[in-house]
C-alpha cells in the first residue's frame, strides 16, 4: 500500500527523468505549481512526453521550450491555447472517442511514469476529491508508477461515483496555488444561434434527458428552454455547462423521469463560470462520474428521450459532419459527439441534433458551411450513416432513412439562400441529384 508523503513542487518535479511519460490529466485537474517546477528543470531533461486535455491556462513547460527540445505535449482535446501551440508545432492531437479513453489507459497505453492531478484537500474519509473532473483520471492512476496530487483549496468539492483518490492510492502530496479555477467565457448568442436554438427547443419534450455540447449554440438552446414550457428535464452529459446550470436553478431540471440516477444531474467534467462551480460545490443533486459511465452509447440509451445537442463546423451534402479540424489544421477534437449521437438515437424516443450556422466569414469573404465536399483534409467526426437531425438558422431536417439524392436536397434547403443554386448545380454535376429520383 502506498504511503502518501508531503513534498514540495520542486521535489515532485525532481522525480521526472528524461524520456518519461508524464500525465497532467484534464481541465481543472491540470497542475500549476508542478508545471512551473518541471519547466524550471528544462535544461536537465530531454524527451519528456506530457499527456493532457483542454488546457485552460498557459503551460509553463510549453512556454519555456519553444523549440520543443525538452518537452513534447500531447492532447486528447484542444483548447484555444493548445490550438495555438499546435499551430506553432508544439502540441499534437491524439485521435479518440473521449468516452473510450479510460479503456485506452487500461488496455493500450503503456504505464504512465508519473501522473500529477490537482485535487481538493484530503477529506475526513481520507479521499482527495477529484472535483469536477472525474473523466479518465482514476484509470490513469491505476496504471501510473508514481501518483502525485497537487492540492487546490479553491476547487469545488463534487460528489460522484469513485470521484476521488484515497490517500492509500497516492505517493506524494504537494501544495498548489490557491487561485480560482479557470473559467470558460460564455459568448452571447448570435442571431443564427438563437434561430437554431428555437428550432431545437421546439423538439424537446417534457421528461427529456439532455446532453449539451460546448459552445454558444447549445447554450442558446438551454436559454430557449427556459421559455418553452417543458418540465421535468433530466441531464446525462459529458460536459456540464452554464446553460444547464441556468435550467437547474429555475427548476426545469428535476431528473424525476430518468431511468438512470433519477433526480441526479450526471456529468463527467464541468467547465464554465464561477457561478457554475459554486452551484456544484457539495451539492448532492450533482453526480460526477467517469467517462466509462457518461459517454458509452449502451449506457446513454438506457435513459428514454435522450436529446443530444452538438455543434459542427462543416457538413457535406451527404450528411458527413466535420467538427474538429479545418483542413489539416486540428482545432478541437472528436470529444463525445459521436458517442452521444449514437446513444441518443438508440434511446427510446431519443433525438440527436447536430447544429451549425449556415455561413462563416474569412478575410472578409462569406462562405457556406454546407458544401458539396468537405474541405480537403477535414476529419469526419460524425459519419453520414449516424446523422439524424441537422439544424441551421434556415431549418431542421432528419436525414435518417433518406437516400443520397434526398439528403442532398435536404442539406441544400438548410444552406444560406445565396448558396443554394450553386450547391444544387454542383450536386447535379456530380450525380448526387439525378434528373429524376425516388
Amino acid at each position: 500500500m502506498r504511503q502518501a508523503r508531503r513534498i514540495t513542487a520542486a521535489e515532485a518535479a525532481g522525480l521526472v527523468k528524461s524520456g518519461d511519460w508524464v500525465d497532467y490529466g484534464a481541465v481543472l485537474a491540470q497542475p500549476d505549481a508542478f508545471d512551473r517546477a518541471l519547466a524550471a528543470r528544462k535544461s536537465e531533461l530531454r524527451d519528456v512526453k506530457i499527456r493532457a486535455c483542454l488546457s485552460m491556462r498557459p503551460r509553463a513547460v510549453l512556454e519555456v521550450d519553444p523549440q520543443r527540445e525538452h518537452f513534447h505535449w500531447y492532447s486528447w482535446h484542444f483548447s484555444g491555447y493548445e490550438r495555438k501551440k499546435h499551430d506553432a508545432g508544439l502540441c499534437h492531437y491524439i485521435p479518440c472517442n473521449l468516452g473510450e479513453i479510460p479503456d485506452y489507459y487500461r488496455r493500450f497505453i503503456e504505464p504512465v511514469d508519473i501522473v500529477v492531478l490537482k485535487t481538493c484537500a484530503v477529506d475526513a474519509d481520507g479521499f482527495f476529491n477529484l472535483s469536477a473532473n472525474n473523466l479518465w483520471h482514476r484509470a490513469i492512476t491505476s496504471r501510473a508508477r508514481i501518483v502525485v496530487v497537487e492540492v487546490g483549496e479553491s476547487l469545488p468539492y463534487v460528489y460522484g461515483v469513485d470521484n476521488g483518490l484515497h490517500i492509500s492510492e497516492v505517493d506524494y502530496v504537494i501544495d498548489g496555488d490557491q487561485v480560482p479555477p479557470p473559467e470558460l467565457p460564455n459568448p452571447p448568442p448570435s442571431d443564427a444561434d438563437r434561430a437554431v436554438a428555437k428550432l431545437i427547443a421546439a423538439e424537446v419534450q417534457d421528461g427529456a434527458c439532455l446532453q449539451v455540447g460546448i459552445g454558444a449554440m447549445p447554450n442558446a438552446v438551454c436559454s430557449l428552454l427556459l421559455h418553452s414550457g417543458v418540465r421535468n428535464l433530466g441531464v446525462h452529459t459529458e460536459m456540464l455547462t452554464d446553460g444547464l446550470i441556468d435550467l437547474y436553478k429555475t427548476g426545469f431540471i428535476t431528473g424525476t423521469q430518468k431511468s438512470l440516477d433519477p433526480g441526479k444531474i450526471v456529468f463527467s467534467f464541468a467547465l464554465g463560470s464561477s457561478t457554475l462551480y459554486r452551484s456544484i460545490d457539495r451539492n448532492p443533486d450533482f453526480l460526477c462520474c467517469d467517462l466509462d459511465y457518461t459517454n458509452l452509447p449502451h449506457t446513454i440509451m438506457k435513459n428514454e428521450r435522450v436529446v443530444a445537442i452538438n455543434n459542427t463546423t462543416q457538413m457535406d451534402l451527404q450528411g458527413q459532419a466535420s467538427s474538429e479540424s479545418s483542413g489539416h489544421r486540428h482545432i478541437s477534437g472528436t470529444g463525445g459527439q459521436l458517442q452521444f449521437v449514437r446513444g441518443a438515437y438508440a434511446s427510446k424516443g431519443g433525438k440527436s441534433f447536430v447544429c451549425l450556422s449556415s455561413t462563416y466569414e474569412r478575410h472578409g469573404i462569406r462562405k457556406s458551411r454546407i458544401a458539396l465536399n468537405l474541405t480537403p483534409g477535414n476529419v469526419v467526426t460524425t459519419p453520414r450513416s449516424d446523422m439524424m437531425f441537422v439544424v441551421t438558422e434556415f431549418g431542421i431536417v432528419n436525414l435518417k432513412g433518406k437516400s443520397v439524392p434526398a439528403r442532398a436536397e435536404a442539406m441544400i434547403s438548410l444552406a444560406h439562400p445565396d448558396f443554394r443554386d450553386g450547391l444544387e448545380r454542383e450536386a447535379r454535376e456530380h450525380g448526387l441529384i439525378p434528373k429524376r429520383f425516388i
